[in-house]
């Protein structure tokens, strides 16, 4: 029997918690072991209840939920923390990333996509929004090359690199297997030497890594 992915919700609006809880109790596959109001609450409950996927807003009392994410990341507990939030703003969004969050959604995402979305960050990959990865392509593209240079990647072979330009892309294992005509195991060993190299924690530290190496640029 496939066990429930443990959702711990952390806003601080008790009637949009109370939606999203319905929406999960109604679902099979999805159980909601606590609830937090504040960032502080947030993480402590965390790590007490250890579930799979961590809901966070950002804008919260108490410690926000950046400084949450990061508590959480930095507890050791296997919970993943999917952002959602009203304010889809670069800042949040890179500093979320940066902070350990595995994904970025905003609040007005269909229900159907928000749970596919807790999914996807229960079972280790990325995820952000598509207006959150435009809008990432567009503050890490050419316009910060002065800045940002291939140097970031110290140690990381052309076909590493290859690689991590499809992940920053937002590409699957599957798709980049057919765009480079890899093998599945190659494409993962690809990936864990990524992992490894650029001393990432998951596959959205690598997406930051390729954007701040100027590897994707801005659609024209």
């Amino acid at each position: 029997m496939t066990r429930d992915i443990a959702v711990l919700l952390a806003d601080d609006d008790v009637r949009y918690r109370a939606t999203i809880r319905t929406l999960l109790d109604a679902t099979d596959g999805f159980r909601v072991p606590a609830e937090a109001g504040t960032g502080d609450e947030a993480a402590a409950l965390a790590v007490a209840h250890d579930p799979d996927v961590v809901l966070m807003d950002v804008r919260m009392p108490g410690g926000d939920g950046i400084r949450a994410t990061s508590a959480v990341v930095g507890s050791g507990c296997r919970a993943r923390v999917l952002i959602l939030t009203t304010f889809d703003r670069d800042e949040y969004v890179y500093r979320a990333l940066r902070a350990g969050a595995a994904g970025f959604l905003v609040k007005d995402t269909p229900p159907a996509r928000l749970l596919d979305g807790i999914a996807v960050v229960a079972a280790g990959e990325a995820l952000l929004a598509p207006t959150v990865t435009r809008r990432l392509i567009a503050e890490f593209g050419p316009a910060a090359t002065a800045r940002r240079r291939h140097d970031r990647l110290p140690g990381v072979t052309g076909r590493e690199r290859e690689v991590l330009t499809l992940v920053t892309r937002g590409l699957s294992n599957a798709e980049i297997e057919a765009a480079l005509h890899l093998s599945r195991g190659t494409v993962k060993t690809h990936i864990g030497r990524l992992l490894a190299k650029l001393h990432a924690r998951d596959r959205a530290q690598l997406v930051i890594a390729g954007y701040e190496a100027c590897l994707v640029e801005p659609s024209r």
